[in-house]
């Protein structure tokens, strides 16, 4: 039997319901977006990670104080070098950048703020004319493979005082002879020295904790006194004694197992503070290779009681090391009773360490 196909009914409702699709309502659920809409919400919503990373590193700018020394010193570590945080501003501004996220952007604002107020004040010009005394303080290096022509450069530095620290013992006559016409007085006491064109007194050596431990207190101390890294003297001016602090505290270490291995200079650090903080005269000036910058918390009982002239009256960081392309300042020039008119750092010499310079005033 033969099975009969209607296609002229099928063609008519199919037809119909073309036109039914075409004319009835459309149902909208919500507010249609514009593409500018859309646009405006990504660029909020985009960089969420860069905002988070740059909340992250204001909260590590203003609470760095708060970071806990207890494992590998990491507190100390990270206020060595603080002021380099700055540079993950422009990292971070690139990626919200490339991001378009301007939520990133904002959030930036306040990494740069916290880094301005900790900073800021070092990228001026303090520097002042005049000045009664220029005191210079230089690591001279151990290894310093031309001490001549270092103690030559020392001397066109037209110092008043100059402080030198690790002194070899197979160079220094050579500092004593290249520098006997420019300072008619002169005390070394161990490692360090200092020059003057003034006359020197009351010169005893300070126990920077070199030797601590019974290991050391049992040392004679002829022996100790070899390689003692820390004194005392007193400079007569033309405007009344001042007191001169020399010292070169214990060196840092930074290995990934252990961290920041500060504690021989944290100890000397201490006990600097301590001498400074028993000084008698009212007028003190401490210069040396402290190892480390005053941002870190080891120094507090030292900045605490002085100033750093380089802060007070510098221009810009004043970093001294490594000589070849200095990312810190380690070699400081501190100050009590005093005015600091101008601080700066002095061309390269021989040593791993640029020379440091200040004018101070009374």
């Amino acid at each position: 039997m033969a099975t009969r196909v209607d296609t002229g009914n099928t063609a008519d409702a199919a037809a119909e319901a073309r036109t039914q699709d075409t004319t009835a309502p459309s149902v909208v659920t919500g507010t249609p977006r514009t593409p500018g809409t859309l646009r405006a919400s990504g660029i909020w919503r985009r960089g969420r990670v860069l905002a988070t990373a740059a909340l992250l590193l204001a909260l590590l700018l203003l609470l760095h104080e708060s970071i806990p020394n207890r494992i590998g010193n990491v507190g100390s570590l990270i206020e060595t070098f603080l002021p380099w945080c700055g540079l993950f501003v422009p990292l971070l501004l690139t990626g919200a950048l490339l991001r378009r996220s301007a939520t990133a952007v904002i959030a930036l604002l306040l990494p740069v703020v916290a880094w301005l107020n900790l900073f800021g004040g070092l990228l001026t010009d303090k520097t002042r004319p005049g000045g009664d005394l220029t005191v210079a303080s230089h690591n001279v290096g151990a290894q310093n493979p031309d001490p001549v022509g270092t103690a030559r450069a020392l001397v066109r530095s037209d110092a008043d005082v100059l402080a030198l620290e690790e002194l070899a013992a197979q160079a220094r006559g050579t500092y004593e002879k290249e520098l006997a016409k420019a300072y008619l007085h002169h005390t070394v006491q161990g490692t360090v020295g200092l020059w003057s064109r003034f006359p020197l007194s009351d010169t005893r050596p300070v126990d920077v904790k070199m030797d601590a431990g019974p290991l050391g207190d049992a040392k004679p101390a002829e022996v100790k006194m070899v390689y003692n890294r820390g004194m005392r003297t007193t400079v007569t001016t033309d405007h009344g004694p001042l007191a001169v602090y020399v010292a070169h505290l214990g060196s840092v270490r930074v290995n990934p197992r252990a961290g920041l291995s500060a504690g021989q200079r944290d100890a000397g650090a201490q006990s600097l503070g301590q001498a400074v903080a028993a000084e008698e005269n009212e007028r003190v000036v401490l210069l040396g290779d402290l190892n480390g910058t005053l941002d870190d918390r080891a120094y507090a009982g030292i900045t605490s009681r002085m100033e750093s002239a380089q802060e007070a009256a510098g221009s810009g960081f004043g970093f001294s090391w490594p000589a070849s392309f200095p990312v810190v300042r380690i070699d400081q020039i501190l100050v009590r009773g005093v005015e600091p008119e101008s601080a700066w750092v002095l061309p390269a010499t021989g040593s791993d360490h640029r020379p440091v310079a200040a004018r101070i005033s009374w």
